[in-house]
C-alpha cells in the first residue's frame, strides 16, 4: 500500500519537474560564421587605414611636400609621418582604391607612350 501512496504523490508532483530537454540553454547562432565576419571586417578596416596612409605618403612625395630644407633632393622622413597631402582621408582611400593600375590623373607622365 505504501507503494500506491508513493505513486500517487509522484503523479501529483510530476508536472513540477523541470523539462530536461529545455534545462540547458542552447544557441542557434552560428558563432564561427559571425566570428569570421567580424574578423574579415576588422581586416578590411585595417587594410583601408594602411591604404590611406600609403596614398597620403605617396601623394606627398609626388607633390614634393616633404622636401628636406637642408639637403636638397632628399626627403624629410619626420614630415612623411605627419603630412596631410589632401583635405580628407576618404580622398586618399578613393584614389588608392580606384587607381589600381598605377595611372594617376595628377601625376605627370615621364615617358611618352609607345604605340
Amino acid at each position: 500500500m505504501s507503494k500506491d501512496v508513493e505513486r500517487e504523490v509522484l503523479k501529483m508532483y510530476d508536472g513540477s519537474r523541470p523539462n530536461e530537454d529545455e534545462l540547458f540553454e542552447t544557441s542557434n547562432v552560428n558563432h564561427i560564421a559571425w566570428s569570421l565576419a567580424v574578423l574579415f571586417a576588422g581586416i578590411a578596416v585595417w587594410l583601408a587605414i594602411a591604404l590611406v596612409n600609403a596614398e597620403n605618403q605617396r601623394y606627398a612625395l609626388m607633390t614634393n611636400k616633404c622636401a628636406d630644407p637642408v639637403f636638397k633632393g632628399e626627403v624629410d622622413k619626420k614630415c612623411l609621418v605627419t603630412v596631410h597631402s589632401r583635405e580628407h582621408w576618404w580622398e586618399h582611400l578613393w584614389v588608392g582604391a580606384t587607381h589600381v593600375r598605377g595611372r594617376y590623373d595628377e601625376e605627370p607622365s615621364r615617358y611618352a607612350r609607345k604605340k
